[in-house]
This record gives structure tokens, sequence and C-alpha cells, in this order.
């Protein structure tokens, strides 16, 4: 049996571990048994956004100190997954992972609680970033995930973070020497065809989509075509995809639930509030202030509708050349799920293609039993 546990602290800086160092000081974590950290840095969110790697070296090199490990080892064994951009009253902060193995047999009865499971992808070519051999890397670790989590049923899977790559100029050259040609030569581009591939694997895997319909072609362009549960990120830091699957499963004895449900739209108040009680925790409209306190952290994608409307009423967030769109996406979604939890600390990562439909993406919610 494992026993999941979840810590979300909040970050002055991207290279702040000071609130892991206390947790561990503390005793309330073992580095040991971390095997994820999610977080949500203060960078554009866009191909130049080097704050993800500079967050992802600083907890990595102090894991390694206090693994007495290399950070190539440490690298390998924990999921360091950051996106960026915490635009409007968006908090810095990650999210901590940790599991460990209770010899307690079987647990009675139907109750599920929260499981994660971690893996990694092989590394990708620059032209096969954002393909189809993406979409079939991502299905097959997922599928190994699903099983060494003991989730029997896919319907158990309520949330899928992926950290994958992206297209620079140099990866550009570097595959054009070789002859090979990439998908996209846009850099910005290459986010969308990454994160979009990424998360087609994981509605494939999941069944929630025909396998049959997903091909070169419908990447980014057949929006019918999505994951209700699935998160990717793209960033300049990594060459392949880092994975953190999350659901509940009769072989853990943790004490976090986690639901999920699809936000139609950058506002769409209700989908959040389906997802909270889909984690468990009975509403009878907005959460309490009892309830607040239950929920450990909420995690949702965010985009600009295609059309440029919201509700049929037109928006700027296509057509500002100062301002990126998924910059304006992220600002606007934390803000509604601010406003229902009561605190802005909660992670929205921008650009949902074939996450959620178009305009919309999944929202999932951890509470405590």
């Amino acid at each position: 049996m494992s026993e999941i546990n979840v810590f979300k602290i909040p970050m002055s800086a991207p290279d702040d571990v000071l609130g892991l160092k206390e947790l561990i000081e503390k005793g309330e974590i073992i580095p040991e048994e971390i095997i994820a950290i999610l977080g949500k840095t203060e960078g554009n969110g866009c191909v130049n956004d080097f704050t993800r790697g500079f967050c992802t070296s600083a907890f990595r090199g102090f894991l390694a100190k206090a693994l007495g490990k290399t950070e190539d080892e440490v690298e390998k064994e924990i999921a360091f997954v950051m996106s960026g951009g915490t635009e409007g009253v968006m908090t810095p902060h990650a999210t901590i992972f940790t599991k460990r193995e209770i010899n307690s047999g079987k647990k009675s009865g139907k109750d599920k609680s929260l499981i994660v499971s971690v893996g990694f992808t092989r590394d990708f070519l620059p032209e096969e970033i954002g393909t189809l051999i993406m979409v079939k890397e991502v299905e097959k670790v997922m599928l190994q995930l699903m099983e060494s989590a003991g989730i029997e049923q896919k319907e158990d899977v309520h949330f899928v973070q992926i950290k994958c790559p992206l297209l620079t100029s140099d990866r550009i050259l570097e595959a054009k020497a070789r002859g090979k040609t990439v998908v996209v030569e846009d850099t910005y581009k290459s986010m969308g065809y990454s994160r979009g591939a990424s998360a087609l694997g994981v509605a494939v895997a999941l069944n929630e989509v025909d396998q049959v319909k997903v091909t070169e072609g419908s990447i980014l362009k057949d929006w019918s075509l999505y994951s209700e549960v699935a998160s990717t990120s793209a960033g300049v830091e990594l060459m392949n995809c880092e994975i953190i699957l999350m659901g509940n499963s009769q072989q853990s004895v943790s004490n976090y639930r986690i639901g999920h449900s699809i936000m139609k739209d950058a506002i769409d108040l209700e989908g959040v509030i389906e997802a909270i009680k889909n984690s468990g925790l009975a509403l009878d409209q907005l959460p309490t202030a009892e309830d607040k306190k239950r929920i450990v952290n909420v995690f949702a994608k965010a985009e600009a509708s295609p059309d440029g409307y919201v509700r049929n009423r037109r928006t700027t967030m296509l057509t500002d050349s100062d301002i990126n769109h998924t910059r304006h996406a992220r600002a606007v979604v934390n803000g509604v799920l601010a406003s229902i939890v009561g605190d802005p600390m909660v992670y929205v990562s921008g650009g949902a293609e074939h996450q959620g439909p178009a305009g919309g993406g999944p929202v999932a919610v951890i509470i405590q039993k």
C-alpha cells in the first residue's frame, strides 16, 4: 500500500527552497520520499522563460545534497515540473508530493485515495517534437504509470501533469544539418505543438479519443480531440516528457483525494465547483470557510479561445501585441479559482491545446479527506 502526502509552499523567488528546507528540518518531509515537485514560477511562461530551469536547478541541487546523490541521479528519480507565468494575483509556489510504502495489506472496502505516479519518456529529437512519435511515447509511459499506481479503471485518473520540450533555433538548425524537418520553425508555436501532442498521448492512453483520428494532420487542427485530465507545459530546460499522474486507488492509504472536471471557458465557475464536488467535498453552492481549509490545491489549464470570444463577447487576448494570450488566460483563470477557494496560491498553466474543449481546460482539486 502507498501513502501519498501533499505539501504546498510559497516561493519568494524561483530559487527559493526555504519552504522545503523547513519542512525537512521539522521532519514533516523525508527527502527520500519525495517523488515530484510541481512549481509555478514567476517568468513569462514563453520560450525564453528561464525561471523554470532556474527553479528546477535550485530544487535539484538542494535535494542532491540532502540525499547525498548527484544531480543527475536525482533528476532520474524525481519529477521536477515547473510552469512559468504567475500573472495577475497568482502566487509563485511549489507543490511537493511524497510517497512511502506501508505494509498494511489490502485496504478494505471500496474507498479510494490519492495515488501519484511519476515517469519519463525517452529524450526526443527536435524533429519528433509535436508529432505522432511524441503522442505514442506519452501513451506508452501513461499505461506504465497506471499499472504501477494500481489504477484499474481509467476513470480514476483525474489529472496528468506533463512537462514537455520545445524547439529553439539551435535545435532547429541541428535537425536541418541532419536533413530533417521540424513540425514548425516558429519557436513559440512549437510550444503548442509539443503541448498538444503530449495531451493527445494522454487522451489515447485513456481512450478519451479514437486513436485512429489522431494523425499528424489532426495535431493543433482538430479541436474536437482532447483530454479532460491532461495538463501539459512546454519548456526549454528538457528534451523528454516528465509525467506526473494523479488519481485515486484502493492501493493508497493517503489522507487525500483528487477529483476533476472541465472549465468550458475561462470564466466557468460552475466547472470549478463540479471539480471540487468530484473530489468528494460535498457543496451546496460555494465552499464554506471549513470547506476551504480542506482544499489543498487546485490545478487548471487556461487558454484564449481560438475564436477570440468568451460567451459571445469579443476579447483582445489574441490581438494584444504587447502581452501574449497565454498570459492573459492564466491571469483570468487564476482570478476565478482564487475567488472560489479564497486563495490565489493555485496552479494555472497556460496553453491548453487538446486539453479540454477549445477555450477551456481541465481543472482538478486535491482535498484532505
